[in-house]
């Protein structure tokens, strides 16, 4: 197949064009950057440089394309472009800066999504969206079947897995790969991870809201990169995969990683002590988000084959690398 993936460059979005062109696709990557478009040339990958904002881009991207896989979204301010940020920044009061931002955020990814389903609807190829699992109702076993909750901590995006699967009826093989907090592996430099490394180092300590209980899901790198490759070449209609190996680890023990190798202590907070150490992270840090992935392993013949989070923490990079910020 002739596939299309946006954040060709990221973390997840280049572990993609890995898997892609090892099983005999061939791939066009959409990146920012002059630098990560050459990166991706030096791979025998044809790239595109521009910005998911700009409509023109998008469809010069995805011309002749078979499938398109979108993993990019504007996950911080910089992201954006001049016209989102101005709107962001002097749209109304500061302190609602956060929403706008999450708003423009979510238009430009439903935005990506229809240029790229319409391109798609006349050959009737696949679309396969990255989404976060955090977008599930807190507290329950996350099942494939569950419609996104607009309640979750994660609601606002629910809006892109409505708009992606409603390609379907436009003749698009539209897929949902739901991602979990926690996609680890070598190079994580932006994930929630490092986030809480950082935020451990900062603060002096390591630390998990209350008991600690919730859950938070997870999966390697390379093994996600697999169920986007198998919902491209099997997903069929409207489909909704979950990629992930373990359902759900409690928070504390993640803390307890990053303790224990900073040599720091663990400690409980109390909500509004955890709004001060975790900062944007708090309402994630606090969601039990536990996510099976049953359903996914069945229809796409799928396990997973990477090490588990403990033995790939067991490597010691993550706390390496974060020395290094």
């Amino acid at each position: 197949m002739r596939v299309l993936v946006t954040g060709a460059s990221g973390f997840i979005g280049s572990a993609i064009i890995q898997e892609l062109i090892a099983n005999g696709h061939e791939v066009r990557g959409l990146v920012r950057s002059s630098e990560a478009a050459t990166a991706l040339r030096r791979q025998g990958v044809e790239a595109i440089q521009g910005s998911i904002e700009h409509t023109a881009i998008l469809r010069q991207a995805g011309q002749q394309m078979d499938g398109v896989v979108h993993t990019a979204f504007f996950h911080s301010f910089a992201h954006a472009g001049w016209r989102a940020k101005l709107r962001i920044m002097f749209g109304g009061h500061f302190k609602h800066a956060p929403v706008r931002f999450m708003k423009a955020a979510v238009q430009t990814d439903q935005h990506v999504i229809e240029t790229m389903g319409n391109l798609l609807s006349s050959s009737g190829g696949s679309l396969v969206i990255a989404m976060p699992t955090m977008t599930m109702t807190a507290g329950r076993l996350a099942l494939e079947e569950h419609a996104a909750d607009v309640q979750s901590v994660g609601g606002p995006r629910a809006a892109s897995e409505h708009t992606a699967l409603a390609m379907a009826q436009r003749g698009v093989h539209a897929s949902i790969v739901r991602l979990p907090p926690i996609v680890y592996g070598e190079g994580d430099r932006g994930g929630l991870l490092p986030s809480l490394i950082q935020s451990a180092r900062k603060a002096g300590k390591s630390a998990y809201i209350d008991d600690g209980s919730n859950r938070w899901a997870s999966i390697h790198r390379l093994d996600a990169a697999r169920v986007f490759r198998l919902a491209l070449e099997k997903g069929n209609g409207s489909s909704r995969f979950h990629a992930v190996a373990d359902e759900g680890i409690a928070f504390r023990k993640i803390a307890g990683y990053i303790g224990d190798s900073l040599q720091l202590p663990t400690e409980s907070l109390t909500t509004e002590q955890g709004n001060a150490h975790f900062s944007w992270l708090s309402s994630f840090a606090a969601t039990d988000n536990p996510v099976s992935a049953d359903a996914t392993m069945k229809s796409l013949n799928w396990r997973p084959e990477q090490p588990s989070l403990q033995d790939e923490w067991a490597k010691g990079y993550y706390i390496q690398s974060s020395r290094q910020r």
